[in-house]
């Protein structure tokens, strides 16, 4: 169980870098330090996998492999994989306090390509080694980028080549042949990313700082692990889904959410002893202390839409694999932490296997203050056992959620926490959340920097202008650590 504590949610993407993107370089490690100054033990991430179409973190490549985004030019240049003349006259964007993920595509991988040329020969031991430590998942994700390349970027499903859509062996050794100097970039760059990531974690552990990562609970169905496994998911013999994922009308949303993700097969992988979910978890150890899995109700039941479908109007409730799958991971992973995202519709039954784990759900404050009802997000009513959110990055910020509130609802909430001019309604949502009971508490590094509803980093629903904040420069300053760490030592968080 996690000791009283705070920390503060910034996804990776969102640092302040010359090159468009934030990355693993110089603004991270300065972020750290600003995480230590102001008493906060926890830096939480959002997923740190490839991104694909629409750019969200929750639709990556491979459930294992870090982002060549993140990977830092700076320090490549250090290392003499670069000349700084390579990075001239480059377009990663316009706006420094957005990303834009168009142009950091165009360009990021032909600097990166420089960098493979320039350092696969006097690397290659340790290239080699790192290829034999991470040969259960990386082989299969280099051949799956090399062929999608090669394919035109087309989705697996849609690969011309039948024997190697499905994954057939003989095709596997073919392409690899035959794709051999693509595959090899492939490798080069998760060297880079694990190399550069294992010198930060370093870092954040000699500061007293632990990260939090997120395991969407689906993956992709364009992803190396379904093509690579396809026996661990609901799919026919040409490996089309039989049904996907999503979530059922609310009152949010009248059709509800159709993600589209494939489903597992959760008989398969009991038989298998879930051996696919302890190679994801290790995989995601090798990245965070602490691991938060995204859609937690879902392993209790899950919402499944016949393929093909419009709408998520047309899907039924399943039941998942419960505490037959989270006995395993809570047992075979007892030196890692987790994090159960409970929120949506929680039922009788959810509650039931939260209570089993062991695991502490979450509580948002930006959900608690219903004028003319009784949340169960009020801080009162926030247990030991729990992580207190002011929002997550499917929220808006703080300014943004004001905006929309009722008159009702915001003098409920301005009299339950005593705002007053002075301090504002950031500061007092910060005072709340680090007086509440829950042994964690996180906030969005908007709502520290007290920003707008533009700043907000996904509305859940939307496909258009998600994922692209940026912190600008100069903002981490003393006297801003030097506040929160006031807070942080009132409520006993340090």
């Amino acid at each position: 169980m996690m000791t009283r504590s705070s920390g503060i949610l910034m996804p990776m993407s969102s640092l302040p870098s010359p090159y468009g993107i934030g990355t693993m370089g110089k603004a991270a490690y300065e972020f750290i330090d600003f995480l230590k100054a102001a008493g906060q033990k926890y830096w939480q991430l959002l997923p740190m996998g490839p991104t694909s179409y629409g750019d969200s973190p929750y639709a990556s490549f491979s459930t294992f492999a870090g982002n060549p985004y993140f990977i830092d030019l700076d320090m490549l240049v250090e290392d003499g994989l670069l000349k700084k003349t390579d990075l001239k006259g480059i377009r990663w964007g316009v706006k420094k306090d957005r990303v834009d993920y168009g142009l950091i595509f165009q360009s990021r991988f032909k600097v990166l390509r420089k960098a493979f040329q320039n350092g696969r020969e006097s690397l290659q031991e340790e290239i080699a080694a790192f290829r034999r430590e991470n040969a259960g998942w990386l082989e299969d994700y280099a051949l799956f980028m090399a062929v999608k390349g090669k394919f035109n970027l087309a989705g697996w499903t849609q690969w011309p080549d039948e024997d190697i859509r499905l994954h057939k062996p003989e095709a596997v050794e073919k392409y690899g042949r035959e794709l051999k100097e693509e595959v090899d970039f492939y490798v080069f760059m998760q060297f880079l990313f694990f190399r550069q990531w294992e010198a930060l974690r370093a870092y954040a552990r000699e500061a007293g700082v632990q990260f939090i990562g997120d395991i969407p609970i689906y993956v992709a169905m364009d992803s190396a692990d379904v093509w690579s496994a396809p026996q661990y998911f609901q799919l026919d013999g040409e490996n089309v889904p039989t049904e996907v994922s999503g979530v059922p009308p609310d009152a949010f949303t009248e059709d509800g959410q159709l993600w589209g993700n494939p489903l597992y097969d959760w008989d398969a992988m009991a038989a298998d002893g879930y051996g696919w979910w302890i190679r994801r978890i290790d995989g995601a150890k090798k990245l965070y202390d602490v691991i938060r899995i995204d859609h937690f109700r879902g392993l209790e039941s899950y919402w499944a839409v016949p393929y093909g479908a419009e709408t998520a109007k047309e899907g039924q409730w399943r039941p998942g694999p419960g505490m037959k799958l989270v006995g395993v991971l809570a047992s075979w992973f007892h030196d890692l932490s987790f994090i159960a995202e409970d929120l949506g519709y929680v039922t009788p039954e959810v509650k039931a296997l939260l209570a089993d784990s062991g695991f502490p759900g979450m509580k948002i404050l930006e959900f608690a203050f219903d004028a003319h009802g009784e949340s169960d997000y009020l801080p009162h009513r926030c247990t030991s056992n729990s992580v207190c959110y002011m929002g997550t990055h499917d929220n808006d910020t703080v300014q943004g959620w004001l905006e929309t509130m009722s008159k009702d609802d915001l003098d409920f909430a301005s009299r339950y926490m005593h705002i007053t001019e002075d301090e504002g309604w950031n500061w007092g949502l910060i005072r709340t959340g680090m007086a509440t009971a829950s042994n964690l508490f996180v906030v969005q590094m908007q709502d520290v920097l007290e920003l707008p509803a533009d700043c907000r980093m996904n509305t859940p629903g939307t496909s258009a202008g998600n994922w692209q904040w940026r912190m600008l420069p100069g903002l981490l300053t003393q006297e801003l650590a030097d506040k929160l760490l006031t807070y942080t030592k009132t409520f006993r968080r340090c």
